[in-house]
C-alpha cells in the first residue's frame, strides 16, 4: 500500500471541507492500511471538544474522528506550534493525538490538496 496523508488546515463549520476530509479519510480506510491524519494550522479545532455546530445549523461531525481508531487510522498528529498559536492543549481534543515538532505547517502548500 502507498502510505496516504489527509491534511486538515481549515476550521469546521466555515465550508463542508473538513467534514468531507473526513468522510473520505473513513472510506480511504477500506482499501488502504497506510493512513496518517494531520491537523495543521485551523485544522486543529476541527478536533475541538465540547463543539456547538447546532447554533449556526451547522452538523456536528467531531464525534466521528472517534471513529478514526475503529477504522484502524493509527497516525493522527496535530502540529505543535499551530496548537500554541491558538492557546489548545491536546487535553481540548475529542481523541488522542501525537503533536508535531513547529514546521510543520510548511508540508501544506497551495498545491496540496487539503480538507
Amino acid at each position: 500500500m502507498t502510505p496516504t496523508a489527509y491534511i486538515f488546515r481549515s476550521a469546521p463549520h466555515g465550508s463542508a471541507s473538513g467534514r468531507e476530509g473526513l468522510d473520505a479519510l473513513l472510506a480511504a480506510s477500506a482499501v488502504n492500511e497506510e493512513l496518517t491524519a494531520l491537523f495543521i494550522e485551523d485544522g486543529v479545532y476541527q478536533l475541538l471538544r465540547e463543539q456547538q455546530p447546532q447554533q449556526i445549523l451547522g452538523r456536528d461531525y467531531a464525534p466521528t474522528f472517534k471513529m478514526l481508531d475503529l477504522y484502524d487510522v493509527e497516525h493522527i498528529y496535530v502540529c505543535a506550534e499551530s496548537m500554541a498559536a491558538r492557546g489548545l492543549s491536546t487535553e481540548d481534543l475529542l481523541i488522542d493525538v501525537t503533536p508535531c515538532l513547529a514546521g510543520i505547517s510548511s508540508l501544506s502548500s497551495p498545491h496540496t490538496p487539503s480538507a
